[in-house]
């Protein structure tokens, strides 16, 4: 087999991995609307996620945060490591899982490190996610992750920017819904760039020593 066809059987295994959305009933699309390839070779940097060829910009778009304030996702984040998840508080699996691995994976960290990272949840289902229903659900995790909300159609505009894929509402046969979406944690240095992306299964260990190499990095 050509060492091109192994590249590209490689890439669509790792995205359909990082793009399976929440729900036991939803569907996972290997797709990667950013452009960028993903790798899962070891980075020469250090780092255990998988890099990006071309990293992505953060999109200078304005949310809402669960006071109702404006945060802007370029000028409102101060902290040299910005993580980006994007997910909805009724997620029935994904979510609270990646949210739980991220905080622990920052409970690790010396208080010094972990004070230089931010986490943003951008929720895909705005009707439903309120600030304060955003803000009791992050609060379960670590009372420092931001959340944010603003029109369904910035969000998968801001999503799109950085690869992942949000498919809005998927009406179950119950009547209710879910919301289909990536499931990657995204990592942004202090240039508002992002050169790597941890699935939704990555070790705990990973996501510290990633989060840890990161802050040094963007000292």
């Amino acid at each position: 087999m050509s060492r091109t066809r192994n590249a590209a059987i490689l890439f669509a295994a790792v995205a359909l991995l990082a793009l399976a959305g929440c729900g036991g009933g939803s569907k996972e699309k290997a797709d990667n609307p950013g452009g960028a390839v993903i790798r899962t070779t070891q980075d020469p940097n250090g780092l255990r996620g998988a890099t990006l060829d071309r990293p992505y910009s953060m999109p200078a778009a304005t949310l809402t945060d669960t006071s109702g304030n404006p945060f802007n996702l370029v000028t409102s984040t101060k902290k040299p490591v910005t993580l980006v998840f994007f997910g909805y508080t009724n997620c029935p699996d994904v979510c609270p899982t990646v949210m739980a691995d991220v905080a622990s994976a920052l409970t690790k960290l010396d208080q010094s490190v972990r004070d230089q990272v931010q986490l943003l949840f951008i929720t895909t289902d705005p009707s439903r996610d309120t600030g304060p229903v955003i803000r009791k659900y992050l609060d379960r995790f670590d009372p420092s992750f931001i959340g944010l909300n603003g029109s369904l159609g910035s969000i998968k505009d801001i999503a799109k920017a950085v690869g992942v894929p949000v498919e809005g509402m998927q009406k179950l046969p119950s009547g209710g819904y879910e919301v289909g979406h990536g499931a990657q944690v995204i990592g942004f240095g202090k240039n508002d760039k992002a050169n790597v992306l941890w699935l939704s299964n990555a070790a705990i260990g990973d996501l510290a020593h990633d989060f840890g190499k990161l802050v040094e990095d963007n000292q």
